[in-house]
């Protein structure tokens, strides 16, 4: 690292281009600790180590220390005076904070975008299931806290946090390691606490993991030398950009021979190996070919930071091509604004700072090649924020462990499709699996723990990822069933017209003024109008069919029965009652009680029919997939009382049929009621019992089935018999006929 700074020092003192009549000069202080650092800060900033106020400091920027920790420490010392400090190693993310570091810059990358990156890693790989080691400082232990927040909303948990220290006993750390099957750990620690941590690894024969190197231990040269380093499993490593600095493996020699050179008569200087323009007294002997194949992750960094002090003088001093103001000076809040506005290229690296002093990200990815023996760190990956963030990786150059297969590292395996997980244990990433019942579905890329209930148009099959929309079923006029239907009701509408003109047409005769005379023609267009309300059956239900399925076959229908009950009653008061009772059968007679009687019987099953009128509705539950539109009543009393209602006027009718059974064969209704009767009895218990055992889309057809039914049974039964009597036998539609018959009644009445 001191090469590499005292390289940027020469380069720019021997440039015309920058500073070209300035010459920078440097002390170097060793940090020392956290603890002793203060003697030498003060050294570095002041005279005499001593702090004076309004004295001023005696450089005008610094640069380092390398480590967070050491960084925090003194960094309060220069922020007083905003002296800029240039940082090329400590990465704590505190060290963004404006507030408290207002003049403190540095071209290593954060922690938090390293951080970002190898949690980009274990999301490429699907690896949730991870131990991450750190060390004793605040490089560590900052890292940790940005992983803990990063992951908070991601499938990863960290199964098992360690903090190591010089006397940790690792054994312990890598057993728990293992009997938390964890298979990825995460070692972001400084290189001394690295290297023991993987010594002890091989001595405890800890296999088949995968091991990722933060970055200040990524390229360490000696670990890949020890020897059973590739049974621990796989390393991968992350690493600042390495960019090459030309001329600097010369410069190394050059310091080597310049430190013998006649001039340099200092034996001190000659042992140390300084050069005579930049004396370094407390450097030990190091060969120049150790300095060169050193570590190369920070050469940049350092490098850099050099032309930004010198970029940010040069500007204030005016330098131009015939040189620079000497005279100009320099004030450290001056050099700090300069240094804000960093943004130059550098070895074709663009160098520049965010708002938090912070500069781009610029990370490379190396896998440890073991088989490689001379350049084990094999490039791999990349990850850059400028000018967008950018993040790749090379799986195929990756020789893992495992066979080739990439390694698993998860509390839980994945559930299959359909189940959602069950929480189980602590860690978000340990759960059971259980399959989503019907009519739920999950949906693993949103919420893999929750079986979501699939919309009212949806359905979906016991462990199902997905739904799928139901298909909407209502009774089709084109249908087969619906087209005989509708024939039917024709055909009704059709004979009901016939036998009206029929009836009209001899509306004198006896059989006529015998079956009800003006009511036939209002029975009639009531069981036209039963029978029409089945058009109304067909089609996509609305409002407006559903009100009027309820209204026209119940008060057409009732209608019918009522004037079928008066008619029965009405003959049974002539032939039996009117002797008896006959104040009763002239009130009857007086105030027209048939009529009365069907107002009120209509008006009645009106109000039930009104106040149950059904509107839309659709089935969702009979079947998974699949919609029964259809009409359900709005309220279940009235809807019942309208059918009690019917069956009511039925059984009075029936009743009074039956009471006239010995009554004279023309006026004898009693067979004819009773098939009517029975046959809508029997028709509307069938559709009932339909009702509850089908729910399908054709259960409509099945009531309109009834109803025809119901309709035809009162036509064919009571009407159809007396036209064939009109037709076909008319000597029994005479007024003497009607008179016989009479005469024959009262004479069997006479006998008993």
């Amino acid at each position: 690292m001191l090469q590499v700074m005292r390289f940027a020092i020469e380069e720019i003192n021997n440039s015309t281009s920058i500073l070209p009549d300035v010459s920078l000069g440097y002390e170097i202080f060793d940090h020392c600790s956290e603890v002793q650092n203060f003697p030498s800060v003060f050294e570095f900033l002041y005279k005499n180590r001593s702090v004076l106020i309004h004295s001023k400091p005696k450089v005008v920027s610094m640069l380092g220390p390398y480590g967070s920790s050491q960084t925090i420490t003194i960094a309060p010392f220069f922020m007083m005076d905003l002296l800029p400090m240039v940082n090329y190693g400590s990465s704590s993310s505190r060290l963004s904070d404006k507030n408290v570091y207002p003049s403190f810059f540095r071209m290593i990358t954060s922690n938090r975008a390293q951080v970002q990156l190898i949690i980009r890693i274990l999301q490429r790989f699907k690896w949730t299931w991870i131990a991450f080691i750190g060390c004793d400082n605040d490089y560590s232990r900052d890292a940790l806290q940005l992983f803990i927040d990063a992951i908070r909303n991601t499938s990863i948990c960290m199964a098992y946090q360690d903090e190591l220290k010089v006397d940790s006993k690792h054994g312990t750390v890598l057993e728990n390691i293992k009997m938390l099957r964890i298979n990825v750990i995460i070692v972001y620690t400084l290189e001394m606490y690295a290297t023991a941590l993987i010594q002890s690894a091989i001595r405890n024969n800890v296999q088949d993991k995968v091991w990722i190197a933060s970055n200040p231990w990524s390229l360490n040269k000696a670990l890949p030398t020890l020897q059973g380093l590739s049974t621990i499993g796989t390393i991968i490593g992350i690493t600042e950009r390495v960019v090459s600095l030309p001329g600097f493996p010369e410069f190394v020699q050059k310091s080597r021979s310049d430190s013998k050179h006649p001039q340099c008569k200092n034996e001190k200087l000659q042992e140390f190996g300084a050069t005579c323009n930049q004396a370094c007294y407390n450097c030990s002997y190091v060969d120049p070919i150790k300095i060169i194949t050193q570590d190369p992750s920070f050469n940049f960094a350092i490098y850099s930071a050099v032309y930004i002090v010198a970029k940010a003088l040069h500007n204030i001093l005016h330098c131009g091509i015939k040189g620079c103001n000497k005279t100009e000076r320099i004030f450290p809040y001056e050099l700090l604004k300069e240094i804000k506005k960093t943004d130059f290229q550098l070895l074709n690296q663009r160098v520049k700072f965010d708002a938090n002093g912070d500069s781009p990200s610029r990370y490379n990815i190396v896998f440890w090649n073991l088989d490689n023996s001379e350049n084990p760190f094999q490039h791999v990956g990349s990850y850059d924020t400028e000018p967008v963030v950018r993040f790749s990786i090379n799986e195929s150059l990756i020789h893992w462990y495992s066979n080739g297969t990439i390694p698993v590292s998860r509390c839980s395996e994945e559930c299959e499709k359909g189940s959602a997980r069950r929480p189980y244990r602590i860690y978000k990433c340990c759960f059971l699996c259980d399959v989503c019942p019907n009519g739920t579905y999950v949906n693993q890329s949103a919420d893999p723990y929750s079986c979501l209930p699939c919309k009212k148009n949806e359905w979906s099959d016991p462990g199902s990822s997905s739904c799928t929309e139901r298909s909407v079923e209502y009774v089709h006029i084109t249908e087969p069933l619906s087209v005989l239907l509708m024939l039917s009701v024709s055909f009704m509408l059709f004979l009901a017209a016939a036998i009206a003109i029929l009836f009209a047409r001899n509306y004198s005769t006896p059989v006529v003024r015998s079956a009800g005379g003006k009511m036939c023609f209002l029975m009639l267009g009531c069981l036209s109008g039963s029978g029409f309300s089945v058009f109304f059956y067909f089609g996509i239900p609305n409002q407006i069919k559903c009100v009027l399925r309820s209204i026209f076959f119940p008060l057409f229908y009732t209608v019918c029965l009522s004037c079928l009950t008066v008619r029965s009653f009405q003959i049974v008061c002539i032939f039996k009652m009117a002797a008896k009772l006959p104040k009763a059968h002239a009130w009857w007679v007086k105030y027209n009680g048939q009529w009365l009687f069907i107002a009120v019987a209509s008006t009645v099953q009106l109000i039930f029919s009104a106040l149950s009128a059904p509107r839309p509705s659709n089935d969702t539950v009979t079947f998974k997939d699949q919609i029964i539109m259809g009409c359900d009543a709005t309220s279940f009393i009235p809807a019942s009382c309208a059918l009690l209602f019917a069956v009511f006027l039925g059984i009075l009718c029936f009743s009074f049929s039956y009471m006239g059974t010995d009554l004279p064969k023309n006026y004898n209704e009693a067979k004819s009621i009773t098939f009517s009767v029975l046959l809508f009895y029997l028709s509307w218990i069938s559709y009932f019992t339909i009702y509850f055992l089908y729910k399908g889309k054709h259960l409509p057809i099945f009531n309109a089935f009834s109803m025809l039914t119901s309709s035809y049974g009162i036509l064919l039964s009571y009407f159809v018999p007396k036209s064939y009597v009109i037709l076909f036998k008319p000597e029994k539609n005479t007024q003497a006929h009607f008179q016989s018959c009479i005469q024959d009644y009262t004479q069997k009445i006479s006998r008993l």
